[in-house]
């Protein structure tokens, strides 16, 4: 008889827990059987006492604690934070070229025919960008970092709810392209993971600077002038890049879903919780 191995449902369960060797061969279905409840045991074991641990010693969530580093970062290098709404109108959608044959409208969550779950923090940056440089002179540095929403395909490297930080700079002293590039690098050390850049077409941009992982794209950047300044009141080179949190802790913290990492129910600062 054939060697055995762990059933689909024994193997998702493990998964389930943390525990990723899975292809191991057994000779019987008793033996199988004990090995799998000693790996459920002793995974239970472990992931009670992460939890009791984060009650004795209670800390940041790793979401909100990168988001909090990157802050600091963005602020102490002359970056103003911004909130804006995460309602936005399908107007905003139509200046950035997302019309209803554009790919990524049917990605959007509408919530009537005026109003939509924003899906990038661009719209709401052009916004403001255009109010500040009215008083301001000089380059106009903008962050913010907050929730956007897509209707995405499932898969351990998509959520349908999101962090992005977004930064970007209005009139900048040098080349835009050197500007981001050097943003992205400072960004980059700060997360301490090490990167590679490659050009990629872009459905809003139609072309883009990403910064990837492992073959993973974590962020995008783009450079103006761009067709899509005139209906903002952007008159000035600038450049800006958007980055994915969930993605850069599921990567740093060698997690096999984003779901590990971001706004869950079932998992918590990277530990499953409903054992």
């Amino acid at each position: 008889m054939a060697p055995l191995t762990y059933t689909p449902a024994q193997v998702q369960r493990l998964r389930e827990l943390g525990i990723r060797e899975t292809g191991i061969h057994f000779d019987s279905r008793n033996r199988r059987q004990t090995t799998f409840q000693h790996c459920i045991n002793m995974s239970t074991k472990a992931i009670q006492g992460a939890i009791r641990d984060m009650a004795t010693a209670p800390s940041r969530h790793i979401l909100s604690a990168m988001e909090a580093d990157l802050a600091s970062l963005l602020v102490e290098s002359g970056f103003i934070e911004v909130k804006t709404p995460t309602i936005i109108s399908t107007n905003a959608l139509d200046k950035m070229g997302i019309g209803q044959e554009h790919p990524l409208f049917k990605q959007v969550f509408h919530i009537d025919d005026k109003r939509c779950m924003r899906p990038m923090l661009a719209p709401n940056l052009y916004t403001v960008m255009a109010h500040m440089r009215r008083t301001l002179r000089g380059p106009v540095k903008l962050f913010e970092i907050g929730p956007c929403y897509r209707k995405e395909s499932r898969s351990g490297s998509h959520m349908a709810e999101f962090t992005m930080l977004n930064a970007v700079v209005l009139g900048p002293d040098g080349d835009p392209s050197s500007e981001i590039k050097d943003l992205i690098s400072r960004i980059m050390d700060c997360i301490g993971l090490d990167y590679e850049l490659s050009e990629c077409e872009s459905d809003v941009y139609k072309s883009t600077i990403d910064v990837e992982i492992e073959g993973q794209e974590v962020a995008s950047a783009a450079t103006g002038p761009h067709e899509l300044d005139a209906s903002h009141g952007i008159e000035e080179p600038w450049c800006g890049v958007g980055f994915g949190l969930e993605r850069l802790l599921m990567l740093k913290g060698r997690k096999d879903s984003v779901r590990r990492v971001g706004r869950n129910l079932v998992y918590q600062n990277g530990i499953r919780i409903d054992i």
